[in-house]
């Protein structure tokens, strides 16, 4: 197994992010790594959690990588917080990010859970995706 891309895997998929025009028309620029402390916009963008399994073969190492990109909106209705969902899947999908170690073999949408979260107005869309990776 190759662990050693996933660095260059997040770098590329947060720069990614930050640079899609139709994802910034939604959120701004409030997308994040890491999100930070203190008041954070009515909607934002924030990558998740990731799991990471072997997939090396007589060729080298690799590895399937299952990650979450999360959407958070305080906006009425899941209007908002879907467009930014869709902005976010497109920018994925559109053309796998360029890896500074390694190399993106494929890249999935998995699937997808809208729901309201406590007993406010808060709406959250988790995505989850699975890219496969080579460590050359």
């Amino acid at each position: 197994m190759s662990y050693g891309v996933t660095a260059a895997l997040q770098a590329a998929i947060f720069q990614r992010l930050q640079a899609d025009t139709a994802l910034k028309a939604v959120v701004g620029d409030a997308i994040y790594d890491a999100v930070p402390s203190g008041s954070l916009p009515a909607t934002y963008v924030t990558l998740g959690e990731e799991t990471t399994r072997d997939r090396s073969d007589q060729d080298g190492g690799g590895a399937w990588h299952d990650l979450i990109i999360s959407v958070i909106s305080e906006s009425s209705g899941f209007a908002i917080a879907k467009a930014a969902a869709v902005a976010v899947s497109d920018a994925m999908l559109d053309t796998p990010p360029v890896l500074t170690r390694g190399r993106i073999v494929g890249l999935w949408f998995q699937r997808a859970q809208a729901r309201r979260v406590g007993s406010g107005d808060q709406r959250r869309i988790d995505l989850r995706f699975r890219a496969q990776t080579e460590d050359n």
